[in-house]
């Protein structure tokens, strides 16, 4: 056995393959402002959570294509809408977290994004639960959807206004996209 194993230099990442970059805000709001500005101008882009080196307080950041940063500099410095900072997307470590996760149990799906969650009985298409988060307005919009089919309850983004209601609203529309109405 030799233990004086010599140790292979790391790999460079290849620079030429970055295609994606993250927006870095301080406020989910401002995060919430981005997205619907970016979606509206047709960029290509998802909220995601960053990784925890870039983490500000606001565990929200914009994924974005890497070959439009100029134009979505431009646009964000327009409507001051400021990024503190903007990151190629490099290396494994530089990966953002999964923002929606889903999880079966028999004829219930579990939609998490963030810290709230939905689950459906696939079947009927009822919400069984709310749960999550910490934000007061949770047992308000718990009350108003659990009990409900997916299609009557009222969308959590129209009936609560903290990142708490953006989350679920998010997991609202992968359950949607997942099971449909």
């Amino acid at each position: 056995m030799n233990w004086f194993k010599k140790k292979e230099k790391p790999q460079e990442p290849e620079h030429q393959n970055v295609t994606r970059g993250l927006l870095i805000f301080a406020h989910p709001t401002t995060v919430i402002a981005v997205e619907d500005l970016l979606r509206d101008e047709g960029y290509k882009i998802r909220v995601v959570s960053p990784p925890p080196a870039y983490r500000t307080g606001c565990d929200l950041s914009v994924e974005f294509p890497l070959e439009a940063e100029a134009e979505i500099t431009e646009l964000l410095n327009a409507v001051k809408l400021h990024p503190l900072d903007i990151v190629p997307i490099t290396s494994e470590g530089m990966e953002p977290l999964h923002f929606v996760r889903k999880k079966w149990y028999g004829k219930y799906l579990m939609v998490r994004a963030a810290n709230m969650k939905i689950t459906v009985d696939t079947e009927t298409k009822i919400i069984v639960n709310i749960s999550g988060g910490g934000c007061p307005d949770v047992p308000y919009l718990a009350t108003t959807m659990i009990g409900k089919r997916l299609d009557e309850a009222p969308a959590p983004d129209e009936v609560g206004f903290s990142l708490c209601a953006y989350s679920l609203n998010t997991a609202r529309e992968e359950m949607i996209r997942e099971i449909g109405a």
